[in-house]
């Protein structure tokens, strides 16, 4: 299945005039969850790594605890106008049936839950408490994560389209970069990967993501047990409460060798000034 981009005809208009041309766009389509047979809850995304995504958005509901919580993810039925599987089902099985009540998930922008009941509710789910004091990165190293992104963003260099997430170990290794259409999509995708890999709780890795830090990905890296969340625009005031709350460290604005610190600066290690990056030329 390789359907994460399409081209589309487009009127390009410039100061020197107009003309036809084609445009590559980022594939969006719904994914539809099922848990035991039963929808649980229809994303949209990029397609690719559903099955990652699946495992992740499980996780960051406190569904699964690791990837030995489920027996089979596989995609079912589901076929377009000509009869062909559109891959956009997923049936995941559980080694013990779980019941899962239909219910408003944290993971949604609308659900309509007050801070103080979403802070209480992720508190007191999360099954991997963060350490209270690694890893520890240095500022650098920090500073250097959104150009590490960056280059690995092969989809957003076509389409220009795509939120990217990204695992890093403290000396700025990458493990693992996702793409998708929704930036909740590509968190759910790296820690999906973290879980079949066995890596969570990952109390050494850096999460990265290329726009802002909403709560729900500071609570997608909470419940990953991942200690550090780094973002390439601002967080919102509930992910500043949610990071302050759980012991999450949580570092914005990464541009160039600045950067703003919400919480946990006693992971991040500060030489002053942090070398400016040279430019090319």
């Amino acid at each position: 299945m390789s359907r994460v981009t399409v081209r589309r005809r487009t009127l390009r208009v410039t100061t020197g005039g107009s003309a036809p041309r084609a445009d590559t766009l980022a594939v969006e389509e719904p994914l539809e969850l099922r848990v035991d047979g039963r929808s649980l809850t229809v994303t949209m995304r990029t397609p690719g790594s559903d099955v990652d995504l699946a495992h992740g958005f499980l996780l960051s509901e406190n569904i699964i605890g690791s990837r030995e919580d489920i027996v089979t993810a596989r995609y079912c039925a589901g076929t377009d106008a000509e009869g062909r599987n559109t891959y956009n089902v997923l049936d995941i099985q559980l080694r013990t049936p779980t019941p899962i009540r239909p219910r408003a998930f944290l993971t949604t922008g609308a659900c309509g839950l007050c801070g103080k009941t979403a802070l209480d509710e992720v508190r007191t789910r999360t099954r991997f408490p963060l350490p209270p004091d690694g890893p520890v990165i240095a500022a650098e190293t920090l500073a250097a994560l959104p150009d590490e992104l960056r280059s690995r963003q092969g989809v957003f260099d076509a389409t220009g389209g795509l939120h990217a997430a990204g695992l890093f170990t403290s000396d700025g290794t990458a493990l693992a970069v996702r793409e998708d259409i929704g930036r909740h999509n590509a968190v759910d995708k790296v820690i999906g990967w973290a879980v079949r890999e066995n890596l969570i709780p990952a109390p050494d890795v850096i999460l990265m993501v290329s726009g802002r830090a909403s709560f729900e990905l500071a609570q997608k890296a909470v419940m990953a047990g991942i200690p550090i969340l780094t973002a390439v625009s601002a967080p919102s005031s509930l992910a500043v409460d949610l990071a302050a709350e759980t012991g999450l460290t949580l570092a914005g604005f990464l541009r160039g060798n600045t950067m703003n610190i919400y919480t946990g600066d006693h992971r991040i290690t500060v030489n002053d000034p942090i070398p400016a990056k040279s430019t090319p030329g």
